[in-house]
């Protein structure tokens, strides 16, 4: 049988597309919604955050964001689930004089709870706390890595989130929105500013705990945003990022001419329909191929000393949380824009020995406590700590009372959505102060109320972007990781 000519055969694949109809369908509702979907999204990109440096060819390139900025990376540790503030940072003597004793009823009075039920009682925290560092700050024995490091934290008590779940908390405080479907934190700084280093994502996932965070990958999604803006998950071991490898028998010669004639087909199809993530898709494609040999290079701990393993911990090879805070070390240093490392098991109700405080969170915080200071001390003694922040926290903060579920005998707490603590390090933040401050229940904040859209316009602004400005087209919205509101503002209280 005669082959057909290949013009031909390009012509009849485009027939059959979905997209090639509602093209030819000039005057249809379909033509007109594709014709606008693809032209704002054509323009968006084109302009991108700084118009004279965006190249739709390389979508990573490094752009200069509007004005200086203060942080040129980030490494955001979440504690997936919520850490309890009333056992690590935020001591309140009253909860421990009022230990198991019925909770007062104005605490009570309006509210809405995940679990509790009926009138629950206080629970006062089983931890010492103390102050450390010249900074006075309090810190639960717990924490006893972290507590040597106080003087390089900026540790915020006044949290405040609208979200009391965990899926839409975690996308809130991601995203900027409680629904699927925005684009995370991450994928914001590295559609603005790109990656200085191409061979290697400009942002990175690194998921510890044994499950992913309650809102799945949405929390890592570049949402609106072209998708090579999208976190990439990496893992430890011997294939660090999953469906890069080359199947067996495919050499890397032969992976190349693969790309080469993908590329050929995707220009010819961007030359006839001008989607522009048809060139989003040649880019991760080419990232790909280079991420064959530079992220096994970046994810190799066993070129590190045995003092800085000892020093976190880490164990190459291994899967853990401490080889993860340093792989985001190493990251930062090759250029990585965005590191994002979320560590489940902190969601403490107390049902079982699985999930309360006298259990799983003293193991919880063993795990992570050494690794994070080591973080810390690492990236300052490096010179990196100036220009990367660092952010710990969780999506939410827990109830003062004890949980209880079903006559559970165990101690746990509740969701609480009306404080809760983060702390940050570097990047343009004050060092060794601790701002905000709550009742003495720990339940509502009394001074300097920080709230997420806030957090994430302070974020924005550390990296040089005016979070009301900085934005992108979508469905006829200039759409904002801070909103749609002109509430969300600097908190000038966080900068040094």
């Amino acid at each position: 049988m005669k082959e057909l000519p290949d013009e031909l055969r390009r012509q009849l694949g485009r027939a059959i597309t979905r997209r090639t109809f509602l093209r030819r369908a000039k005057l249809s509702l379909g033509a007109i919604a594709l014709g606008e979907l693809i032209g704002s999204r054509k323009s968006a990109l084109a302009a991108g955050p700084q118009q004279d440096v965006f190249s739709l060819d390389h979508p990573l390139a490094v752009r200069p964001p509007m004005f200086a900025p203060k942080a040129k990376a980030v490494i955001y540790v979440d504690m997936a689930g919520a850490p309890p503030q009333h056992d690590l940072f935020d001591w309140k003597p009253k909860l421990v004089e009022m230990h198991l004793k019925p909770c007062p009823d104005e605490l009570l009075k309006g509210q809405q709870f995940a679990f509790i039920k009926g009138r629950p009682l206080i629970l006062g925290s089983p931890y010492e706390f103390a102050q450390h560092g010249q900074s006075g700050a309090w810190v639960s024995e717990l924490l006893p890595n972290l507590a040597t490091v106080v003087d390089d934290l900026c540790i915020v008590k006044s949290m405040r989130t609208s979200e009391f779940n965990h899926a839409p908390a975690d996308l809130f405080m991601h995203t900027g929105d409680r629904n699927p479907g925005a684009a995370a934190l991450g994928a914001w700084a590295t559609y603005g500013l790109g990656s200085e280093n191409q061979d290697l994502p400009g942002f990175v996932v690194l998921v510890s705990g044994g499950a992913d965070p309650t809102a799945g990958k949405s929390v890592w999604s570049s949402g609106f945003l072209p998708s090579v803006y999208q976190g990439v998950q990496c893992r430890s071991g011997k294939d660090p990022v999953f469906y890069v490898s080359d199947p067996p028998g495919m050499t890397r010669a032969t992976r190349r001419a693969t790309l080469d004639a993908l590329k050929e087909l995707n220009e010819l199809e961007h030359a006839e329909a001008g989607d522009p993530e048809t060139l989003t898709r040649i880019a991760q494609y080419e990232l790909a191929f280079r991420m064959q040999v530079s992220v096994p290079e970046v994810m190799d701990l066993s070129k590190e000393t045995p003092e800085t393993l000892e020093l976190y911990g880490a164990t190459p090879g291994a899967a853990s949380f401490a080889n993860h805070c340093l792989l985001a070390r190493r990251m930062v240093e090759s250029g990585v824009r965005f590191v994002q490392l979320f560590d489940w098991g902190w969601d403490v109700h107390g049902t079982n020995k699985g999930d309360d405080i006298v259990t799983q969170l003293p193991m919880k915080c063993r795990e992570t406590d050494r690794p994070v200071a080591a973080l810390i001390q690492d990236l300052k003694r490096r010179g990196l700590l100036d220009t990367t922040l660092v952010i710990w926290g969780g999506e939410f903060g827990r109830t003062a009372m004890n949980e209880a579920r079903d006559g559970s005998k165990f101690l746990g707490r509740d969701h609480h959505p009306h404080c809760f603590t983060m702390f940050f390090a570097g990047g343009g933040v004050k060092a060794g102060v601790t701002i905000g401050a709550t009742d003495d229940f720990g339940y509502h904040v009394t001074d300097t109320p920080i709230d997420v859209h806030d957090l994430q316009a302070t974020l924005l602004h550390l990296l040089g972007f005016d979070a009301h400005r900085f934005s992108y087209p979508y469905k006829g919205l200039n759409q904002r990781l801070i909103g749609p509101a002109d509430d969300p503002k600097v908190r000038t209280e966080l900068l040094a």
